[in-house]
C-alpha cells in the first residue's frame, strides 16, 4: 500500500499526487524534456562522485536513458494519471540489479536519484514561475516529484534485493559445492578445490576440522543458524556438518560452544585442507562414541534471557579419546587379546574379578603408586597393596612390565565393560 504524506499543516498530501495536477500543465513541460535531461546527467556526474565517470560514453548513455525514461514518464503521468508505470518500473529495477552486480551500495544510487530528482525540481520550478504559473502548482509539482522519487526509489531497491538474493542463493551452491570436495572420498583434486574456494569466496586455509553434529529433533534436518561466515555448513550422512577453517588458532572449535546452544557434536582432528575426510571419518566415530553413551557428558543447562534453560553446546574433540576410538576401530580383536590375557580375572568371577581390575587399571595409571592408585579408586592405600599382591600372585607374567603397560590400559576397560562395571 503507498503511504500518504503528511503536509506540514498537519493535512494529508495524495497518495498519487500528479491526479491533481491539471492535465494540460504536461504541454509546457515537453520542450523541456532534452534540456532537462541534461542538466540531471550532469547534476549527477558532478555532485555523485562514485558515478563521475565522464569517459565512459557507454556509462553516460545509461544515466541519459535512465534520465530520460524516468522524466518522460513523469510527464506521461500529468497528462495521464493513469499510464502505466510498468516500463519505467522494470528501468529502474535494472538499475538498481545492476548496481548489486557491480558491488556498490545502495546508498549511492539513492543518493544519484536525490540529485536528479532535485534538479529537475529546480528546474521545472524555474520555468514555472517565468511562465507565470499559479504558485499552487509549484506546490503540487513539488508534492509529485518527492512521491514519484519515491516510486523509483522503491523500484531500484526492489532489484537491488533481487539482486543480493540471488548473489547469496548462489554463493551458498557454491559453498555446498565447495564442502563436498572437500569431504570428498577419494580427495578431489587440489586445483579443482581452490577454484570453488575462489568461485564461492571462501578462503582456503592450510588446516582445518569438521563437526559433525548429532541431529535435533524438529530442526527439519537442518544445522544450526547464526553461524560465523567463515565455516562451511551442510549435511553428511544425514547430520549436520561443519568445516571450521584454522581450527589450531586460540579457543579452536570450542569458541563455538555459544553459537551452538543446545547441539551436541564431535570434532574430528585438524588435519591440512586436502585430508578434510580424515577429519570428517573421526568425527563420525567419535559421535557414534557419544551416542553408544561411551563419551562426554552434557553440561548443565544455563537459563537463557527469558527464563528458560537452554545447555550450551557440547563438542567432544576426536583427538582427546584416541584409546576409546582405536579400541572401536577395532572392538572384536580388542575382546578376543583380553580374554585371553585377562583370563585369570574371568576366572575369579565379575565381582571380585572386576574389583581386581579397576584396582590394576589404576595402578598402571598411576606408576604403580599405590597411595595415588587409592585416592582414585576412594580405598585404603594398603588396601591397594593387598590387592596388587593378589594380581601378582594370579598372573604368569609381570603385570608392571613397562613393555605391557600399554596393552593393559587398552584391554582393562574392555574387560570391564565385558564384565560389568568398574569397581572398587
Amino acid at each position: 500500500m503507498t503511504e500518504l504524506h503528511v503536509k506540514p499543516s498537519g493535512g494529508m498530501l495524495s497518495a498519487q499526487p500528479w491526479r491533481d495536477v491539471p492535465r494540460e500543465e504536461a504541454q509546457w513541460m515537453r520542450p523541456h524534456l532534452p534540456a532537462l535531461v541534461d542538466s540531471m546527467v550532469e547534476g549527477v556526474l558532478q555532485h555523485v562522485p562514485e558515478y563521475g565517470r565522464r569517459d565512459d560514453p557507454v556509462y553516460i548513455e545509461v544515466l541519459r536513458l535512465a534520465a530520460e525514461q524516468g522524466m518522460g514518464h513523469f510527464v506521461r503521468m500529468i497528462a495521464d494519471p493513469d499510464a502505466s508505470w510498468q516500463e519505467v518500473h522494470q528501468v529502474f529495477f535494472d538499475i538498481g540489479y545492476g548496481e548489486a552486480v557491480e558491488g556498490r551500495s545502495l546508498e549511492h544510487l539513492q543518493n544519484a536519484l536525490r540529485i536528479a530528482s532535485r534538479t529537475a525540481w529546480r528546474y521545472l520550478s524555474r520555468e514555472a514561475e517565468r511562465l507565470k504559473k499559479p504558485r499552487e502548482l509549484a506546490i503540487s509539482l513539488t508534492e509529485v516529484n518527492f512521491a514519484y522519487l519515491d516510486q523509483l526509489a522503491s523500484a531500484a531497491a526492489q532489484g537491488y534485493a533481487r539482486a543480493r538474493e540471488k548473489a547469496a542463493g548462489e554463493r551458498e551452491q557454491r559453498r555446498g559445492r565447495l564442502l563436498s570436495l572437500l569431504l570428498s572420498d577419494p580427495p578431489a583434486p587440489k586445483e579443482i578445490v581452490a577454484e570453488q574456494a575462489n568461485l564461492a569466496g571462501w578462503a582456503l586455509p592450510e588446516r582445518l576440522a569438521v563437526i559433525v553434529l548429532s541431529p535435533r529433533p524438529g530442526s527439519g534436518g537442518e544445522g544450526p543458524a547464526g553461524l560465523p561466515p567463515g565455516l562451511l555448513s551442510g549435511l553428511d550422512r544425514g547430520r549436520p556438518c561443519l568445516v571450521m577453517p584454522d581450527p589450531d588458532r586460540p579457543g579452536g572449535p570450542d569458541r563455538l560452544t555459544a553459537t551452538l546452544g543446545g547441539w551436541t557434536g564431535a570434532v574430528g582432528p585438524s588435519v591440512p585442507a586436502d585430508k578434510a575426510g580424515v577429519s570428517l571419518h573421526w568425527a563420525h566415530r567419535t559421535l557414534d562414541l557419544m551416542a553408544a553413551g561411551r563419551l562426554g557428558r552434557a553440561p548443565a543447562a544455563d537459563p537463557g534471557a527469558n527464563g528458560k534453560a537452554r545447555r550450551p553446546g557440547l563438542l567432544v574433540h576426536a583427538d582427546r579419546h584416541v584409546p576409546d576410538l582405536l579400541l572401536q576401530e577395532g572392538w572384536t580383536l580388542a575382546e578376543a587379546a583380553a580374554r585371553r590375557r585377562l583370563a585369570p580375572l574371568t576366572a575369579l568371577g565379575p565381582h571380585r574379578g572386576g574389583r581386581l581390575a579397576a584396582t590394576m587399571l589404576e595402578c598402571l595409571r598411576h606408576g604403580f603408586n599405590a597411595t595415588d592408585a587409592a585416592e582414585a579408586l576412594r580405598v585404603h592405600p594398603q588396601t591397594v597393596r593387598y590387592r596388587l599382591a593378589q594380581l601378582h600372585e594370579i598372573f604368569d607374567y609381570d603385570i608392571e612390565d613397562p613393555a605391557l603397560r600399554l596393552e593393559l590400559m587398552l584391554l582393562l576397560p574392555v574387560w570391564l565393560r565385558e564384565a560389568g562395571e568398574e569397581r572398587t
